[in-house]
C-alpha cells in the first residue's frame, strides 16, 4: 500500500486574510490536499489577538495559533511553538513560507528531523531592528532547508542572502487557476463608474501602503490624458491619497473603489484597458495581481524593481516597465498605451499567452508535488 505523504504548510496567516502569499498558501493547501495519497495540515497564527482556533475551510485542516497581536508585522504567539512541535512530528515534509521569523525559531526548537522546503517570497526590507534578532534564525533555516523555492530568478539574483545558497534554490513561479477567472461573467463594472464612458480605463488593486507606489501613480495621473483611474483596496494611506485627489480636483478621473469582493475584482480586471503596478520597494516581490490582469489579456505597466516584479510582465512584450518612483516615466507609459489601442491589444494578447504557458496553476502544482514528495 502506498504511503501517504503528510505535508505541513506554515505561514503567518490564512484566508480570509488578504494578501498574495495568503492566496498562494490557500491554493497549495487546497490543491495538494485533493491529490491521492496526500494529507495537508496548515499552521498559521490568528489575525490580531485571540485564542487558538482549529477549523476546516474548503477541506483544509487549519490551526490558527493564539496570538497576542503583532510586532514589526510579525505575530506574537507562544502556542505556535507547541503546535509546530506537535504537528511537525506527524509530517514528512514541512513547507515554510518566509519571511516569517516565528516559524524559523519554532522549527529550530521543534526537533523536527524530516525534510524542509522553504518558499522564499522576499527579503525583509524595512525592519532593520528586527533583522538584528532574526538573522541567526533565518540563516539556520536556509542551512536546514533541503530546497529553497523562489518565484523568479530575480528573487535569487537580487536577494542579500540567497546567492550563498544558490545550489539549493529552484524557481517555481506563482500561478493562477485560469478557469476561476475566465468563467466569471463579464460586465462593464468600471465603465459604469466612469465619468466619461469613452475614457481609457486604468486599474490598480492592492493595499494602500507605502511600497505599492499609489502616490507616484496619482502624481503621474496629473499628466495623463483621456484616461480614468480606478483604485481598489484599503490601507493606511487611504485618507492621504483621497486628500491628494481632492486637493487637485481630480475626482472626476480618479475613483476609489474600496475593498472589492472576489467576483467584482475579477470583473474589474476584465473591464479595464490597462493594469498598473507602480510599486516602489522590493517588498513587492512578485505581484500576483499582474497575472490576474494578464489572464484577461490586459497590458501591464510595472516597475524595474530588483525583485521578481519585472520578470512577470515583460517590458516590450506584455507591457511596459518603468523606473520605480518616477511619475514622469509612469505618465509617459500610460499615455503611450492609452493613445495606441493596437499596442494595447498586442501586449494584452501576449500577456494572456504568457500566463497560459508559464503560470498555469495545475502545472505548477505538479512541480510542487514532485519537489515535496
Amino acid at each position: 500500500m502506498k504511503k501517504k505523504l503528510n505535508i505541513l504548510e506554515v505561514n503567518k496567516a490564512y484566508f480570509p486574510h488578504i494578501g498574495g502569499i495568503e492566496t498562494l498558501i490557500r491554493q497549495y493547501s487546497e490543491e495538494l490536499g485533493r491529490l491521492d495519497g496526500v494529507s495537508v495540515k496548515t499552521l498559521v497564527c490568528r489575525d490580531g489577538r485571540g485564542r487558538t482556533i482549529r477549523e476546516k475551510i474548503c477541506g483544509v485542516d487549519i490551526t490558527r495559533a493564539g496570538s497576542f497581536g503583532t510586532y514589526f508585522k510579525c505575530p506574537i504567539s507562544v502556542s505556535f511553538f507547541a503546535y509546530m512541535r506537535k504537528m511537525a512530528k506527524k509530517a514528512d515534509v514541512v513547507h515554510i513560507h518566509v519571511p516569517f521569523p516565528l516559524a524559523d525559531a519554532a522549527l529550530m526548537l521543534s526537533g523536527f528531523k524530516g525534510k524542509v522546503v522553504v518558499s522564499w517570497h522576499s527579503d525583509i526590507v524595512r525592519q532593520k531592528k528586527l533583522m538584528l534578532f532574526y538573522k541567526p534564525f533565518m540563516r539556520y533555516l536556509l542551512k536546514r532547508a533541503d530546497v529553497i523555492l523562489t518565484a523568479t530568478e530575480g528573487h535569487v539574483k537580487h536577494s542579500l542572502y540567497l546567492p550563498e545558497y544558490r545550489s539549493k534554490c529552484r524557481v517555481l513561479p506563482y500561478g493562477i487557476v485560469q478557469e476561476d477567472y475566465l468563467s466569471v461573467k463579464r460586465v462593464p463594472f468600471l465603465t459604469e463608474k466612469a465619468s466619461d464612458k469613452s475614457s481609457v480605463k486604468v486599474f490598480f488593486t492592492g493595499r494602500l501602503v507605502y511600497y505599492k507606489g499609489v502616490e507616484v501613480l496619482l502624481k503621474a495621473f496629473e499628466s495623463v490624458k483621456g484616461c480614468e483611474l480606478f483604485i481598489a483596496g484599503t490601507g493606511d494611506l487611504g485618507d492621504k491619497l483621497r486628500h491628494f485627489v481632492s486637493a487637485r480636483n481630480m475626482g472626476n478621473k480618479v475613483h476609489f473603489l474600496g475593498f472589492l469582493p472576489d467576483e467584482q475584482l475579477k470583473q474589474a480586471y476584465a473591464d479595464c484597458d490597462i493594469f498598473v503596478l507602480p510599486s516602489v520597494a522590493t517588498s513587492e516581490a512578485f505581484g500576483i495581481v499582474q497575472l490576474e490582469a494578464m489572464i484577461y489579456g490586459k497590458p501591464v505597466i510595472n516597475t524595474a524593481l530588483r525583485s521578481g516584479v519585472p520578470y512577470v510582465s515583460l517590458n516590450g512584450k506584455t507591457g511596459i516597465t518603468v523606473p520605480p518612483s518616477d511619475p514622469k516615466a509612469l505618465a509617459k507609459a500610460i499615455n503611450t498605451l492609452a493613445e495606441n489601442r493596437e499596442l494595447r491589444e498586442k501586449y494584452g494578447k501576449a500577456a494572456a499567452e504568457r500566463v497560459q504557458s508559464s503560470f498555469n496553476e495545475k502545472n505548477i502544482l505538479k512541480q510542487l508535488y514532485d519537489i515535496l514528495k
